[in-house]
């Protein structure tokens, strides 16, 4: 039987069947609540590793170029505190000394017996191209600085739950004070009742409010249009084949289980709600609250500029994104969109459509530069002292952009996942007690 109308008919249609498929889902709970086992991914976890060394040294970078100019250097007493605020898994004076291709150390100049570190020529250098890249693209740092501010209840986020995110979303050192100022018809500092100093975003831009699942999805259904055209989408429409999908990456195995396909199926069909989209009115214990979650965590750590972070940043914002506090559930229970690793002593989360064979399928400037930088890292860890002999040729791999210089891991390796225990189903249960005994440290 054909469908017989006008295209605006079968969009109020849709919209109809939308509403109602709405109304249900907020009443009932129907998809079956169970959860995988925790699978370990080898090729995610040793990115996850490099980039915990990467992240130390450039906050080392910049603590010492943010000195005043008569003392840009750190001393080993200043750093002796700081290995777990570095989240590194080795003290600190021995992290910097690894690294003699960045950090140069000396004597200090009153007390000799003192180490000293300052920056190499080729670091200072790093840091200038890297100042560079925020100016050239501010625009790109504004637009995710909104789209944060814009996913949350009141529009603003507390600075002491943004700094630690600021490295993972490719935020310059000083972004709250550059940003302001640069854009003080976006953003302006506001104090709460409890004195806490917040980022607020001035207005709405309605052209931000489209996630990066929204985004790709057009594009999709852009392509099936021209293919079937409006009568065949209208059926797909009708079988619950339209909504917008989330693209998944299952652990070796667990994808060809039925059970697996048949719940991830049912999921599927759910509506999408944005995370731009007030969800005060959804109900916190329905299926359709749960998906809204998975929409918020995924543009999340789409907008990071290595498509991960670590746990504890996200609980930080629990509250700004009307989300609850014991929220690794989510992880676990969708393991074909998030992986969940323990690697580094804490706790992080990735976005797996985020990586194939082992590198970023999007690398942005920033990311880019970065993979200079640990390029710089790995020839002092490698050479040691005969890596300063090679100052001047490094100097030249950074004056040359190659855009394929990007952190990755051996293609061999990027798809090796082991199953660390048996993928039995069992009934959802609060899985956070065992993974917070392994992470409390975060």
């Amino acid at each position: 039987m054909k469908y017989r109308g006008t295209i605006n008919d079968l969009h109020l249609l849709c919209d109809k069947i939308f509403t109602s498929h709405l109304s249900n889902h907020q009443q009932c709970r129907t998809i079956t609540k169970v959860r995988l086992k925790w699978v370990k991914n080898r090729s995610l976890d040793n990115i996850i590793d490099i980039h915990t060394d990467l992240k130390a040294a450039c906050l080392l970078k910049d603590a010492i170029i943010h000195r005043p100019s008569a003392t840009q250097f750190l001393t080993a007493k200043s750093i002796a505190d700081t290995q777990k605020l570095l989240g590194i898994t080795v003290p600190t004076l021995r992290f910097i000394r690894r690294y003699p291709t960045l950090f140069e150390e000396f004597p200090h100049p009153k007390y000799r017996s003192l180490p000293c570190f300052r920056l190499t020529n080729i670091a200072l250098n790093l840091h200038n191209i890297e100042r560079k890249i925020y100016e050239t693209h501010e625009s790109d740092i504004v637009e995710r600085l909104c789209r944060v501010l814009m996913m949350t209840r009141d529009k603003q986020i507390p600075l002491q739950s943004l700094h630690p995110l600021r490295w993972d979303l490719g935020f310059p050192y000083d972004y709250d004070k550059t940003l302001i100022q640069n854009h003080p018809d976006k953003f302006r500092i506001v104090k709460g009742s409890n004195g806490v100093s917040s980022l607020k975003l001035e207005k709405w831009i309605d052209e931000f409010a489209v996630s990066e699942l929204q985004k790709s999805n057009e594009i999709k259904e852009a392509k099936a249009s021209n293919n079937d055209g409006d009568h065949d989408h209208y059926r797909r429409y009708m079988r619950g084949q339209t909504s917008l999908t989330f693209p998944l990456s299952f652990p070796r195995g667990y994808g060809a289980q039925k059970k697996v396909k048949s719940w991830m199926d049912e999921f599927q069909k759910l509506p999408y709600i944005s995370p731009y989209e007030d969800s005060t009115s959804i109900d916190p214990e329905s299926e359709l609250m749960e998906k809204r979650i998975v929409g918020v965590l995924h543009e999340l750590l789409s907008l990071t500029v290595y498509k991960k972070t670590k746990r504890n940043y996200l609980r930080n914002l629990t509250d700004e994104l009307n989300m609850p506090f014991r929220f690794t559930r989510i992880f676990t229970r969708y393991p074909g969109i998030f992986y969940l690793s323990l690697k580094c002593k804490t706790t992080s989360v990735a976005l797996k459509e985020g990586y194939k064979r082992g590198k970023l399928v999007y690398a942005c400037p920033i990311a880019k530069h970065r993979g200079k930088f640990h390029h710089v890292m790995r020839t002092g860890l490698i050479y040691r002292k005969k890596g300063l002999e090679m100052l001047s040729d490094l100097d030249k791999f950074v004056a040359v952009a190659d855009d394929d210089d990007v952190i990755g891991t051996n293609e061999k390796d990027s798809d090796d996942e082991e199953i660390e225990s048996s993928g039995e189903w069992v009934e959802d249960e609060d899985e956070d007690e065992e993974l917070d005994d392994v992470s409390d440290q975060d």
